[in-house]
């Protein structure tokens, strides 16, 4: 049963070297192509998010001081 076990580890394992060496043969890059306009940088608005997250995060401290107190 162990010997099952090592030959069918062993095949697959080949199997998955060669299915992958076949693989990165057809893996080309791309050509530079025109270039295209270049993006402006655009403002990420994160307050709404992190105002939200803190406000949980103290909620969640305080929540957990209560708790200690009570014991």
């Amino acid at each position: 049963m162990k010997i099952l076990s090592s030959s069918l580890r062993f095949v697959l394992a080949t199997a998955g070297i060669v299915l992958a060496s076949g693989g990165l043969s057809l893996v080309q890059a791309q050509g530079p192509g025109s270039g295209g306009p270049t993006p402006t940088p655009t403002a990420v608005p994160i307050d709404g998010g992190a105002s939200l997250l803190l406000a949980a995060g103290v909620g969640f401290g305080l929540k957990k001081l209560r708790d200690h107190r009570k014991r």
